[in-house]
């Protein structure tokens, strides 16, 4: 079994988790694969996947393609031409 090691963990967060896992009758170790397991292989929906994807493209700054934003079709079409 891979062995998982967390380096600089806040004392809060600590305690949080040792807190947790002290009412749930479980080890820290035992308490932070229930964490994980319960946060990561939970199923998402598919409105959360949609608003993940709009809120990345949101923060994504947008990039031009050109420095003309109206270039030159025939110049286009002869460019793709060369490729």
């Amino acid at each position: 079994m891979p062995l998982l090691q967390v380096r600089n963990m806040p004392d809060d967060l600590y305690d949080v988790l040792s807190a947790t896992a002290e009412r749930e009758r479980r080890s820290v170790a035992q308490e932070t694969i229930v964490l994980l397991r319960s946060s990561l292989m939970r199923p998402i929906s598919q409105q959360e996947r949609v608003q993940a994807i709009f809120r990345e493209v949101n923060e994504s700054p947008p990039t031009p393609l050109r420095d003309d934003p109206y270039p030159d079709p025939v110049a286009l079409i002869r460019e793709d031409r060369d490729r």
